[in-house]
């Protein structure tokens, strides 16, 4: 709805360059907040009162961008820019910051963003008080992330391919101060709308952000796919000797970021980092409830099904760790290629759901219909590891009709495929 229409044509601008004028801006800082249900009738209004239809246009996708940005970056969505590709790449604020927090840690004090998209990372940096130089090559792009830095001297964006790294930005010295000493990378994984699978696809592709460390750089961070492969950063792998780390927001698993030199982690290939929303004197601030690394990472035992299950975190899953989750729970695997933990007594972890077991079944639809129906289950939650069952038809199949609830886990040990109904421990 006009974010690519920026500076095209010679009549009234439209797109971004509309918002970009003064009255262009005031017009957006002067919308009421966004309603689907109101914005047809607010368009057709503000068009009837003179205003441009591509300055409309643009004002009211910026205003429906920005309520759908306060998910990632809550308040500041009221004062920044949005592009639809670059909002649904961004990194959420809070896990920015932990990027940020984790190159100065590694002692930077200017770092290259190479490929910047709309600036989130590097308004993550700039607050913490670290030199930016962003690098994007889309002009449009570009743009929105110098309105989101603009009240950060230290950030600069610079309009420009990031693969022109070094050359265009000076690397530290020893003894020189000054100058780039730490990268992040995060390529761009979409493209027409659709998600690419293939990291040599990626803007700019895996291999070339692999070859960051040397320019000369301290620490580098690369943001990739949450399904990266494990055999990145294995011995022989092109990645060896980086630190893969996946990190969940409230159980959504929201990134996979490969950290080297400085950043990473010593000794460990991967990590997984589980962080949670807590509401505190009504405001919701995002925690820590624990990170793991496969350093000392140990081999669950297999066993049958106990009076628990626990559902390790899915950045835990994603990062190969479940190990330690079964270690703290004193609790084993239903299948070595599983991802689930069973006990026999209750040891909660922040970094797993628990369940207490009601029933352990065979796997068959009328069994299963007719143990629901007989203990009066109207309502279930299905989850699914190791089954190609699917929940929604499965809930159709069910035709329940009765006012409890239950949560129904289809899995399997070995050949052998399993139904569990379980139900939440709660606190």
């Amino acid at each position: 709805m006009g974010e690519g229409a920026a500076g095209a044509g010679d009549g009234a601008p439209t797109g971004l360059s509309a918002l970009l004028r003064p009255e262009g801006w005031a017009l957006l800082e002067a919308l009421p907040p966004y309603d689907p249900d109101r914005a047809l009738a607010l368009g057709e209004r503000l068009r009837a009162d003179g205003v441009p239809p591509g300055t409309v246009a643009a004002a009211l996708t910026q205003s429906r961008l920005r309520a759908a940005a306060r998910d990632k970056v809550g308040a500041f969505a009221d004062g920044m820019l949005f592009t639809p590709d670059g909002l649904e790449q961004a990194t959420r604020l809070p896990v920015a910051a932990r990027h940020a927090a984790r190159l100065r840690a590694a002692g930077a004090t200017r770092v290259a963003d190479l490929g910047c998209g709309i600036g989130v990372d590097a308004l993550a940096m700039a607050g913490m008080d670290l030199a930016v130089d962003a690098v994007e090559r889309d002009e449009a792009t570009a743009a929105v992330a110098t309105v989101n830095l603009r009240h950060f001297p230290r950030a600069r964006v610079h309009l420009g391919d990031a693969t022109g790294f070094p050359a265009a930005l000076p690397v530290a010295q020893p003894g020189t101060p000054g100058g780039v000493d730490a990268a992040w990378a995060d390529p761009a994984r979409r493209a027409g709308g659709r998600r690419l699978t293939d990291p040599e696809a990626w803007s700019p592709p895996l291999s070339w952000a692999l070859g960051l460390p040397g320019t000369g750089v301290r620490a580098v961070g690369v943001k990739v796919a949450p399904g990266v492969d494990h055999a990145l950063v294995a011995p022989g792998g092109p990645a060896h000797g980086w630190t893969a780390a996946w990190t969940s927001v409230d159980g959504d698993v929201v990134e996979a970021v490969l950290w080297w030199g400085a950043a990473a982690v010593t000794g460990a290939a991967r990590s997984a980092t589980v962080l949670r929303s807590v509401t505190r004197d009504g405001a919701v601030e995002v925690q820590e409830a624990g990170t793991l690394t496969d350093v000392g990472l140990p081999v669950p035992p297999v066993g049958g099904v106990g009076a628990y299950l626990h559902e390790p975190d899915g950045a835990v899953v994603r990062a190969g760790l479940v190990g330690h989750v079964a270690a703290a729970v004193g609790g084993r695997l239903l299948d070595p290629m599983i991802a689930y933990v069973t006990a026999d007594d209750l040891v909660p972890s922040p970094l797993a759901r628990s369940y207490e077991v009601r029933a352990v079944l065979p796997w068959g639809l009328k069994r299963l219909r007719a143990y629901l129906r007989g203990h009066g289950v109207g309502r279930v939650t299905v989850k699914r590891r190791g089954s190609p069952i699917d929940p929604d038809e499965l809930r159709r199949a069910l035709r329940l009709d009765g006012d409890g609830e239950a949560t129904v886990v289809l899995t399997r040990r070995g050949d052998e495929r399993l139904v569990l109904v379980v139900d939440p421990v709660t606190a």
